[in-house]
């Protein structure tokens, strides 16, 4: 019997999203109490691309999740003092949202609280590997990004 092989672009995007879950287990149990994954990675999006502000509906599209679950996550990241949400100036209905100054400490806290998982990585996979996947996998993210609305 011929075995059907799953097609190249599956394997991959199926090991990705292996490997995606495998690092956000090991990233969810040494983040600080009360904090998400979800909330990490918004406070990490406005730092990682130096934002201001940017509108709930752009993080929404930016995560590719409804606007509710955004508004959800925000209003709790709002309530502990991470980011705040204020009226767009230009726009009487819509909000910004803004990183606060405790926000960018509690992702610097995240991170070193993610130095044990990391250095873990960094002991399976030598820096040959990681500098080779990197480039990879940005040119990958980058082409798939660009398909988007």
């Amino acid at each position: 019997m011929v075995s059907i092989k799953d097609p190249l672009a599956f394997q991959v995007f199926n090991e990705i999203g292996i490997i995606n879950q495998l690092t956000n287990a090991a990233f969810a149990a040494v983040l600080p109490k009360g904090m998400t994954i979800a909330q990490f990675t918004v406070l990490n999006h406005f730092i990682r691309l130096e934002l201001d502000a940017q509108s709930p509906a752009k993080l929404a599209r930016a995560f590719q999740i409804t606007r509710p679950t955004m508004t959800s996550t925000l209003a709790r990241m709002a309530k502990a003092g991470l980011v705040v949400i204020r009226a767009d100036p230009e726009d009487g209905r819509g909000k910004l949202v803004s990183v606060t100054e405790s926000g960018r400490k509690m992702r610097d806290i995240c991170l070193n609280q993610l130095a044990g998982p990391l250095a873990e990585a960094n002991a399976l996979l030598s820096p040959e590997i990681m500098g080779e996947l990197l480039p990879l996998l940005q040119d990958v993210r980058a082409k798939l990004d660009s398909q988007r609305d």
